[in-house]
């Protein structure tokens, strides 16, 4: 088996967080589109909503993880995965804000959520070299 290279290494990286990326922004337009038509009377979609929440979390930890390994091993900027550790917390604070019907606070960090990982993942297409 031939070994990796380093910059197959770092290709493997950086393809790994535009997926994370990618699919964690998915599943938070998903919140959206479900809250919205939860709010329209169908109750049942709240608990779409709420499963497409943990979903939503688990990648986004997934892309944490990413962020580290563009940072170090692949000599990457810290700041994606400051970035992404920052969801973490929004992210958390936003379940329990809902759990709670915190809805003051629940639909403008909903919306501040979507917005970073908008502009996150858009980074990820653009400016992340695989080289």
């Amino acid at each position: 088996m031939a070994a990796m290279t380093s910059s197959t290494t770092t290709s493997w990286i950086v393809w790994s967080l535009r997926v994370t990326a990618t699919v964690h922004l998915a599943g938070v337009l998903g919140q959206a589109a479900l809250a919205g038509l939860f709010l329209t009377g169908d109750v049942d979609l709240l608990t779409w909503h709420r499963n497409n929440a943990g979903f939503t979390h688990s990648v986004l930890y997934l892309q944490l993880v990413a962020a580290i390994l563009l940072w170090r091993p692949g000599r990457g900027p810290l700041w994606p995965a400051l970035a992404g550790l920052g969801l973490v917390v929004a992210e958390t604070v936003q379940v329990a804000a809902g759990q709670d019907r915190v809805i003051a606070l629940h639909f403008p960090l909903g919306m501040a959520i979507f917005g970073m990982s908008a502009v996150f993942t858009a980074w990820t297409w653009r400016r992340v070299s695989t080289s």
